[in-house]
């Protein structure tokens, strides 16, 4: 059934909004944006020196203020629609009860090159594919759990029905990663996917328990500790699911916890015009510490 749909006003960018409306269970206060789209300074001059695109999005769900660079431009979504993909499942669960600790059997034939846990094994439980899928960003149990919701199609499904009309997945691992101009396959907007991972780890995308056991996954999450988490003051908590592109993208999505205030989520998208490029990962960590501090101004 379609999730209850109420807009969730993130920093102001109607325009870039027009295709999503979110369904979170306390919508975050009407947003004022402390930096436009393609237009802060600071943002604007990491991306020169880093060659190529950045898309950026952060938003205090206390204040409603935010951080936004190249927010309404889209960009290839690569490992981060994990988050989707996984969100899909934990959502089925609430209709197939038992669904995760259904044993899924696989042949050796559907391993892929990165299948750090995986190809330890020919049969995993549903939970435990979930698990690899966002701790380590298991290929071949992404594809296991995409074949279980029945296909690429599924998972844009469910992102409509969180009230998102911009993201979609149409591929499988790996082709999924490998993107061009103009090309809208397997693609999302940084303020766009923010909405979706509120509504999955803060609002009504998910029951209770569901967002619990997200939240929990993403936290252990290992790919990506130098990139959103690496631009946060040490005694922040953080859940996040990083991605890599065929062409030297690197990208974050996160749900940050100051001390003592309301959590930010955060999306960092890359696109770097040498596809050799290995400035993604500082580039994220450095547009990320640049948005704490204005969010915090």
């Amino acid at each position: 059934m379609p999730l209850p749909r109420r807009t969730l006003l993130l920093g102001g960018l109607a325009a870039t909004l027009a295709g999503c409306s979110t369904a979170p269970a306390t919508t975050p206060p009407t947003s004022t944006t402390t930096s436009s789209a393609a237009q802060d300074p600071d943002l604007a001059a990491l991306e020169q020196k880093f060659g190529g695109r950045l898309g950026f999005y952060a938003l205090d769900t206390g204040s409603g203020r935010s951080v936004a660079y190249r927010a309404d431009e889209r960009f290839l979504m690569c490992s981060t629609h994990k988050v989707l993909v996984v969100g899909a499942i934990l959502q089925l669960r609430q209709q197939q009860p038992g669904l995760l600790d259904r044993v899924i059997a696989y042949d050796k034939s559907k391993v892929l090159s990165y299948a750090p846990v995986t190809s330890l094994h020919t049969s995993m439980k549903v939970s435990e594919l979930c698990e690899a899928t966002l701790k380590v960003s298991d290929n071949t149990a992404d594809n296991l759990l995409i074949e279980l919701l029945k296909g690429p199609q599924a998972v844009t499904a469910f992102a409509r029905d969180l009230g998102d009309n911009v993201t979609r997945l149409d591929r499988f691992e790996p082709d999924l990663n490998d993107g061009a101009p103009g090309d809208e396959r397997d693609t999302t907007k940084p303020p766009v996917f923010a909405s979706d991972l509120y509504a999955l780890t803060g609002g009504e995308g998910l029951d209770a328990a569901g967002r619990d056991l997200l939240v929990n996954w993403m936290k252990s999450s290992t790919t990506g500790l130098d990139l959103v988490r690496g631009g946060l003051p040490k005694d922040w908590a953080a859940a996040d699911k990083s991605g890599s592109g065929a062409k030297g993208e690197v990208n974050d999505v996160a749900v940050v916890w100051p001390p003592n205030r309301a959590p930010l989520v955060i999306t960092a998208y890359t696109a770097p015009k040498d596809p050799k490029s290995t400035a993604g990962r500082k580039l994220i960590a450095d547009a990320t510490g640049i948005a704490v501090k204005k969010l915090a101004q």
